[in-house]
């Protein structure tokens, strides 16, 4: 399938061999089997095909595995995977069983550091630096960061150590003026501002001007000036702020011209001190439709590569779950003018960017900075706001301790919505949610729950914004049931479940996605003869302590059922309840979720089907519960 120069690639010393008119080619080749292989499988393809040139070049000037090269977040490392050895199972990308999507320190020597979260590759790239010089080695570090990164907190504590130490290291700035939506803040401003330079340009246009217009010595004068022409442009365009910060400034360059980037990256290399390198680069370089509209593409399903549309059509009568949560805070807002949406550089992703447009003063987007996001709401809380913070489950983690010190240790009313609980799919590791309830659980003060469907969601919003204390709400990613949603919003009592099926054999005590499969898992073992209760438990902090003691007491068999880590999860707490009421000896317990690992990338069927947590796993473990087969086959379950 492969043609031209690429053919020829099968690792980075390939690469260096090649005669310089021969690149553009090969980046054309790198892109080619980018949209081919994300178009049938899906993933980050704007980011990714920005980097081309800039992947080659690092690539022919650094000398890895024994350079270090770090991508920051990671999303752009489909041109790096193709040149250290790849290529050919590149068409494997994010399918079960084949490459990450991401940086992966076990899939070869190449990555240096595995990423997938923002704003942490400065830090390791500086950490690098000083195992490298206590080990007396003289491999050169490289850190590349994007401008939405840059507006993590992180990265700016990792610069102001890195200037002080003044390590040989090399932070290449990839400037495509957005991240997934466009970036927010002064930073943003400062750099819009080093790339226009149209404050310099206009200043510098118009001292010329003036001097010109002095009889005789003005040329001579023009001539001089051009002499203070760094001096001028140092002040008002660009890197003072690296520079203040210990960094040498060099830039912006363009980044998609082959030529400049590498003699540029040959005179850099030459430096023994940090230096920034700033890169200018264009999101879906090469391919039109992700040009175009580059937050489409940033992770896209797969695509027709000749229209750019999308073959996944979302069914237009089953809305999300991220669609039922911002249509139901927008009719909550409507009647409460003290709710606020805040996300971390997500508008989209998380629905809050239809919320901004019908309430444009009452949204803030603060850039990827979960942990300044979370603090901001608890600072609006504190004076009578009600702050809705949208965050993605794998990244709220980072806020951990703001969540507990700056909400839950002063009893805020604070809100957060977690989008992307449980298994997301293709992204792997690093984006699985499969450990918010874990988490949050221990926190005091904290209210925990998760909807069975999408109507059941609306009804958890509202109860959130009248609760007195911090909450939580945690839902999938993807469509809902397509239950139909009720007009009038209800306030749900604090700790109470439901039964949703009566049984007497049994009892499957599910929580939020897990109450679908369980339902219909009872539907198949009442064919078998098995009475099996359903419970939805929708409060995992405080759990319904009488529903659970009742059923518990009633059938002596318990089965729990979670999207969750196994440890500190939501079997986890009705354990420690059966513990508390002297229960644990009388009454056998299965605990059906995640085990403690990080699970790999794949379709979150396979996936769900892989650890049990499906209608056949738990009817499997339910049988085996009721001893009508020996063993239960692919449940993950642990006795108590």
């Amino acid at each position: 399938m492969e043609q031209g120069v690429l053919s020829r690639i099968n690792g980075p010393d390939d690469l260096r061999s090649l005669d310089r008119s021969e690149l553009s080619e090969l980046a054309n080749d790198i892109r080619h089997l980018i949209i081919d292989t994300v178009s049938r499988n899906g993933g980050h393809l704007a980011a990714s095909l920005g980097v081309v040139e800039l992947t080659i070049a690092l690539h022919r000037v650094f000398h890895s595995p024994d350079d270090k090269i770090i991508w920051d977040v990671g999303h752009q490392c489909y041109a790096h995977k193709i040149l250290t050895g790849r290529r050919d199972l590149f068409p494997r990308l994010r399918q079960y069983g084949g490459l990450s999507g991401f940086p992966k320190r076990a899939e070869s020597i190449h990555d240096a550091f595995d990423t997938g979260h923002s704003s942490t590759s400065i830090s390791a790239a500086l950490g690098m630096c000083i195992a490298r010089d206590m080990q007396g080695k003289h491999y050169k570090v490289i850190a590349v960061i994007g401008d939405g990164s840059l507006t993590g907190g992180m990265a700016f504590e990792a610069m102001n150590h890195a200037g002080d130490l003044k390590k040989d290291l090399l932070v290449i700035l990839n400037d495509n003026k957005m991240s997934i939506s466009p970036n927010v803040g002064a930073l943003s401003t400062y750099l819009n501002r080093i790339i226009s330079g149209q404050f310099y340009n206009r200043m510098k246009r118009e001292i010329e001007m003036v001097l010109r217009s002095i009889p005789q010595i003005g040329t001579h004068m023009v001539k001089m000036a051009g002499r203070l022409d760094e001096a001028i442009k140092s002040l008002v365009v660009p890197g003072i702020m690296f520079e203040e910060l210990g960094f040498k400034y060099i830039g912006p360059i363009p980044g998609h011209n082959l030529m400049t980037l590498i003699d540029t990256l040959e005179a850099v290399k030459r430096f023994q001190r940090p230096v920034v390198l700033h890169v200018l680069t264009q999101k879906g370089k090469g391919y039109t439709p992700a040009e175009l509209k580059p937050s489409a593409y940033h992770s896209a399903s797969p695509f027709i590569v000749e229209s750019g549309s999308f073959k996944l059509q979302k069914d237009k009568g089953q809305p999300s779950y991220t669609q039922v949560f911002s249509q139901t805070l927008i009719k909550i807002a409507q009647q409460n003018s003290k709710i606020v949406g805040i996300t971390a550089a997500m508008p989209e992703g998380t629905g809050l960017d239809r919320f901004a447009q019908v309430f444009p003063e009452r949204f803030f987007d603060v850039g990827i900075a979960e942990q300044h996001a979370v603090t901001l709401a608890a600072g609006m809380a504190c004076q009578g706001l009600r702050p809705v913070v949208s965050i993605y489950s794998t990244f709220l983690q980072r806020a951990y301790d703001q969540i507990l010190h700056d909400v839950c240790l002063q009893n805020l009313p604070v809100i957060f919505a977690i989008d992307r609980a449980g298994l997301v799919g293709e992204d792997g590791p690093t984006h699985q949610g499969s450990f918010d309830l874990s988490y949050l659980r221990p926190m005091p003060n904290l209210i925990l729950m998760a909807p069975k469907d999408e109507n059941e969601l609306q009804h958890m919003l509202y109860t959130a914004t009248l609760y007195e204390g911090p909450v939580a709400i945690r839902y999938p990613r993807g469509n809902g049931l397509g239950v139909s949603l009720d007009e009038t919003l209800s306030l749900l009592p604090i700790g109470r479940g439901e039964v949703v099926r009566r049984g007497e054999d049994l009892t499957l005590i599910a929580i939020g996605s897990m109450v679908s499969p369980a339902f219909t898992a009872a539907e198949r073992l009442a064919d078998e003869g098995i009475r099996a209760q359903v419970i939805n438990a929708r409060f995992v902090k405080p759990l319904d302590r009488e529903l659970i003691l009742q059923a518990a007491r009633r059938t002596g068999r318990l089965i729990t059922i979670e999207e969750n880590v196994l440890p500190a999860g939501f079997g986890s707490a009705v354990l420690e309840l059966l513990e508390q009421e002297g229960l644990w000896s009388s009454v056998r317990v299965r605990r059906c979720g995640i085990p403690e690992q990080f699970m790999a990338f794949g379709p979150r069927r396979a996936l769900m089907e892989e650890l049990g947590l499906s209608e056949t796993g738990i009817v499997s473990v339910a049988r085996q519960m009721c001893s009508l087969e020996e063993s239960a086959v692919g449940c993950w379950k642990e006795p108590f």
